[in-house]
């Protein structure tokens, strides 16, 4: 039997790792906004790299980015990564530039 079929038994001590760091990094995100003082591009950039980090975690840790075809899943991903940072750049844009 192949060791792939039990590795899904037991508790699921990733998921939990995972969890205890998104609910981490929202906090430290929400605590940004709301206490500091730092200038709002400051807040804002430090948010966008808060987010890139639960992102990143939340890909490895429950939707496991690290099981499958390598070259699939880097397609994926980059395919994924651009959708993305064109709806971003876009709203950005849009919201700055259309009054």
């Amino acid at each position: 039997m192949s060791n792939k079929t039990n590795a899904h038994h037991g508790f699921p001590w990733g998921h939990i790792v995972g969890l205890i760091l998104s609910i981490a990094l929202t906090l430290l995100a929400a605590g940004l906004a709301l206490y500091t003082d730092l200038s709002l591009t400051a807040i804002v950039w430090i948010i966008f790299i808060l987010a890139f980090l639960q992102a990143i975690i939340q890909l490895v840790m429950f939707m496991h980015i690290k099981e499958g075809d390598g070259a699939w899943q880097i397609g994926k991903m980059l395919s994924a990564g651009f959708i993305a940072i064109v709806i971003v750049y876009g709203s950005v844009w849009v919201m700055t530039n259309m009054h």
